[in-house]
Formats: structure tokens, sequence, C-alpha cells
């Protein structure tokens, strides 16, 4: 006789947790930022805007979470500071990328982060990747060349790609640090510490590059604000969210947020190549590979009859 609550227990359910669409919520605002970033870059340099960015975003941050500063750790400090690196990174990287590429490239190519994880880890650490993370590398890398290249079939990376594929690498290294830290720290402080340092080295970073000052614009004052406070949200609630919820099942929700960014650059009158849209769907595709787990059969075990003395005769 088959156990209901063992049968309630295998059946898939496709209800969503708090914490789970509280991530899917913010992964529809990911994907919008790139095409709002896009359109700020006309009257903004790349550094100036992300430290204009985290700077917002660290203030928001603060602001609602100010009782708690006061008991920042030495840990706190290093892994908000480490975490911060890879942020100014990878946005601002990507950020200068969205100069001469277009949203849903940039979109696509940050998402190569995912598979990008298991291949740094390898690198760094030596932990070899798996038989699913090795498969959704090889499918990434067959996604990046139709993307790059959709009219010739090989692979011809533009600056602007080029720069974004090296932000998603910084991405990746966010994510590692991330996970290294989860459970360690305070959320609402090392978050502080993170937006605050990817701010500071950003109007750093301005000097070498030879990035002037902008002349004052609305549309970069509300992007700046805007986008600081939706940055301060998503940053929280990854945090939040992740505590709960396993790295697999936030990385299917994460997966969404290309697509999201693919569906705005339509709206706004963007247009990729057949192949290129091939390329984009292997790159989720490699995405969803690289966190899939390969689960062993295990042998049924052997039903003992039970002896005619122990039967119930009831």
């Amino acid at each position: 006789m088959t156990d209901p609550t063992r049968s309630q227990r295998l059946r898939p359910s496709l209800r969503l947790s708090k914490a789970e669409a509280v991530l899917v919520f913010i992964t529809l605002l990911w994907g919008g930022t790139f095409l709002l970033v896009h359109n700020v870059m006309s009257v903004s340099g790349p550094m100036f805007f992300v430290g204009l960015r985290f700077a917002a975003a660290a203030v928001f941050v603060a602001l609602i979470s100010w009782r708690s500063l006061a008991g920042v750790t030495l840990l706190e400090l290093k892994a908000g500071m480490l975490i911060g690196i890879t942020i100014m990174l990878g946005y601002g990287l990507q950020t200068m990328g969205l100069q001469t590429i277009t949203s849903s490239q940039s979109a696509f190519i940050t998402a190569l982060y995912v598979p990008f994880v298991p291949l740094l880890q390898w690198v760094v650490l030596g932990r070899r990747p798996g038989l699913m993370p090795s498969l959704g590398i090889c499918v990434a890398f067959l996604g990046l060349v139709l993307l790059a290249g959709p009219e010739a079939g090989a692979m011809h990376l533009s600056s602007g790609e080029l720069i974004t594929l090296v932000s998603a690498v910084a991405i990746a290294a966010e994510i590692i640090l991330i996970s290294r830290y989860a459970g360690k720290v305070d959320v609402r402080r090392v978050t502080v510490v993170q937006l605050a340092t990817a701010s500071l080295l950003s109007f750093m970073m301005m000097a070498p590059l030879q990035e002037s000052l902008p002349a004052f614009s609305g549309l970069l004052v509300y992007s700046a604000l805007g986008l600081g406070a939706m940055s301060a949200v998503i940053q929280v609630a990854m945090n939040w969210a992740q505590q709960s919820i396993s790295p697999t099942r936030a990385t299917l929700i994460y997966a969404g947020e290309p697509v999201w960014a693919g569906v705005f650059g339509r709206l706004a009158g963007e247009r990729l190549p057949g192949m290129a849209l091939v390329g984009a769907g292997l790159i989720v595709l490699a995405v969803v590979v690289s966190e899939l787990k390969l689960q062993r059969r295990s042998r049924p075990e052997k039903q003992i009859e039970p002896s005619p003395c122990c039967e119930d005769k009831t």
C-alpha cells in the first residue's frame, strides 16, 4: 500500500516560497537595469555613474540599518571590502561594455558568471568541476560563439563584448566570496561596507581611466538614485533570500535575468540576429545545466517476508 505522506513528498510543487518570490521579483528588476544603464551612458562616463549609483545604494542601506552599524567587526570589514572590489570590477566593466554593445548582448554575456563559478573555483582553489558544471561550461562557450559572431559562426569578440566577459568573471568571484562569508557576518553591515567600497573605488578609477566629470543631467541623477535604491534592495534581498534557498534553486531563478533583459531590450527596439538568439538561448541553458545535480539511483532494499509466527492475525 502506498504511503500517502511519501507520495505527497515526491509530488513536484510549482509554488514559490516567500524568499523565492522575492528573488523572481528582483531578477525582473535586475533585467531592466541593463537598458537603463545603456541609455545613461549617453550622458555620463561609466565609472562616475557606477560610483554615484553605489554611493546612493550605500546611503539607502545605511539609513535603514544605522542602528546595527556600530557593531561592525573586522571580519565584516574584510568581507565587505573584498566583495566591494569584485562589485566595482563587475559592474564597472559591465557598464563600460554597455557604451558599445546592446543591453541584450550585455545581459546574456553577463549571465556567463554562473558557469564561470565552478571554472574559477577550479583555477583558483583547485576544485575540479563535476560533469554537469563542465557540460554547462561547454554549452556556454558555444552560446558565446554564436552570440558574439552570429554571421561567421566564429567568436570575434568586440572590445565591449570582451570587457563584459571579464566583468562576468568578476561577478563569479563576487558570488564565491558571498558564499564564503555567508552566515559569518551581519547582512546589513557587510552590505553597507561592500557598497561603499565599490563606490569609492569607482570614483578613484576615474583618474587613471582619464574619465572627466559629466555635466549635470536629470537623466543621470534620477537614474543613479533609482538604480541606487534598486541595487540596495537587490543586494539585501539576495543576501537574505539565499540564507533559506539552495544555491541550485537560486541560480535557476537567476537564469531568468538575461531573459527579462532581452524582453526589455526588444520592447525598446533592440534586435539580435537569429543565430545570436540561439546563442543567447544556449547561455541560459548553460546556466541551468551548470547547477543540475546527477542523482545516483539507489538499489531497492530487499523486502523481508515476515515469518508466520510474527504475522498479525487479527
